[in-house]
């Protein structure tokens, strides 16, 4: 099993940029594949990046793709969602989440998850 703890988020202009974090518990880490998803008010939650378990291959929106990053320190026990050139769209609580199958867009697909962090965007 494995506790997420996201971190990172809150306010920042259109065009800005924001790092959020994601620190995992437990000593297996590096076994599980990470994703990130958002969910914005009345909107359902939906699939940001994801990255598996070694780092070197990663999935995208298509809404954060040329923009936004996803990577993991496995020595750190934490993954990475480094965002630029920030939209009001972006505007949304940001979760973090795991899952020991291969990297997945479905958010049903992942059994742990952190409690998000907002963050928000404005023009």
């Amino acid at each position: 099993q494995v506790q997420l703890v996201e971190s990172g988020g809150g306010l920042v202009q259109a065009g800005g940029s924001l790092r959020l974090s994601c620190a995992a518990s437990g000593r297996t880490f590096s076994s599980y594949r990470m994703g990130w998803f958002r969910q914005a008010p009345g909107k359902e939650r939906e699939f940001v990046a994801a990255i598996s378990a070694s780092g070197a291959s990663t999935l995208y929106a298509d809404s954060a793709k040329g923009r936004f990053t996803i990577s993991r320190d496995n020595a750190k026990n934490t993954v990475y969602l480094e965002m630029n050139s920030l939209k009001p769209e972006d505007t949304a609580v940001y979760y973090c989440a795991a899952r020991l199958g291969l990297a997945s867009r479905r958010s049903n697909d992942y059994p742990y998850w952190g409690q998000g962090t907002q963050v928000t965007v404005s023009s």
